[in-house]
């Protein structure tokens, strides 16, 4: 969950705490929110970033207390695209104008989020070149940076999904028009990242099941692309929706994207599943009917960073409270 507390892409006190009270609070895997993989590609100038060597010295600070704690620290690597230089929702979230901060954004079409804002530049091949290297080199520097899980945000209506979506992608190249040509930059980004990312280590990717636009990338897509991740060595599909048509009506509800890592984990792949989940019952439900093999939390666990201890006291399960915090088991 972006915490849009950074300046200048860097983690400070408030990631150190906020990632730290997770790894106390009990969770077996931290995913360290969307982290730019350049200046350009954030969606918010208060977002956290992984584009210089710099940056790395924070994070390595977080790493090292999660993996103090029993818990395993994983980043998620992303682009905005046409979704980027905006204010921080706190603020409205509106499209900052270059005289107050934005920047010029990056898209496969020059075709905007909203009809308001400014048009992307539509990406050239060597643009696309260089997201690819931008990945990759945010790749090496996440495990320089002590992380062991590495995921791939293709999701939301960030770069990689306004690429693989028919929405956004009006292309004629070899990234546009087909299936194939719509899905080539992520699978050709996913090729870079598993040249510097440890093979005994985790690699995820974050999808957008369907648009829940008519016309749009559906969840036949999604099988078919997660078959194809899989034989490339994908660990986790992490299923999730929408985001990049402001317009679509989603069936918001509790468990509403449970169905999609049910179907994709079909094809023999990992998945993670997202979204309104936020009792044990129903988490309990989802991994014992088989409709995913990881339960990802997000606002539960902003809500209450101790729901696995609390959740281990109910089941009976015997878990390793922090020394510190024993008197209150």
């Amino acid at each position: 969950m972006c915490q849009y507390s950074s300046v200048n892409g860097f983690a400070n006190d408030w990631h150190f705490v906020h990632y730290g009270t997770r790894a106390v609070g009990g969770a077996g895997l931290i995913l360290v929110e969307a982290t730019a993989v350049a200046p350009e590609g954030r969606i918010t100038p208060a977002d956290l970033g992984l584009w210089n060597d710099t940056q790395i010295v924070g994070l390595q600070k977080i790493t090292n207390f999660i993996h103090h704690h029993g818990a395993v620290a994983g980043i998620q690597i992303a682009h905005a695209g046409r979704k980027a230089s905006h204010d921080t929702p706190g603020n409205g979230g509106q499209q900052l104008p270059i005289r107050e901060g934005g920047w010029h954004t990056l898209a496969p079409s020059p075709l905007p989020f909203e009809p308001s804002e400014i048009l992307p530049d539509e990406l050239t091949h060597e643009e696309i070149n260089m997201v690819k290297d931008q990945f990759k080199a945010t790749a090496l520097r996440a495990s320089q940076a002590g992380f062991k899980v590495l995921e791939i945000h293709a999701a939301h209506g960030y770069l990689l999904h306004q690429f693989y979506s028919p929405l956004s992608n009006q292309r004629t190249d070899e990234y546009g028009g087909s299936f194939e040509n719509r899905i080539r930059l992520l699978l050709e980004i996913t090729a870079a990242v598993q040249t510097v990312w440890p093979a005994e280590y985790p690699l995820f990717v974050r999808l957008s099941a369907t648009d829940w636009t008519e016309g749009g990338w559906d969840l036949n897509d999604t099988v078919e692309l997660s078959r194809i991740l899989h034989n490339m060595g994908v660990d986790v599909i992490d299923c999730s929706s929408g985001g990049n048509n402001p317009g679509a009506s989603i069936p918001v509800a509790h468990g509403y994207q449970v169905q999609f890592s049910g179907e994709i984990k079909k094809t023999g792949i990992l998945t993670a599943s997202v979204g309104m989940i936020t009792t044990l019952d129903q988490m309990t439900d989802i991994l014992e009917t088989d409709q995913a093999d990881l339960i990802l939390l997000g606002r539960e666990l902003l809500r209450n960073p101790y729901f696995p201890l609390l959740s281990a006291r109910v089941t009976g399960d015997e878990v390793t409270w922090p020394k510190q915090y024993t008197r209150a088991k």
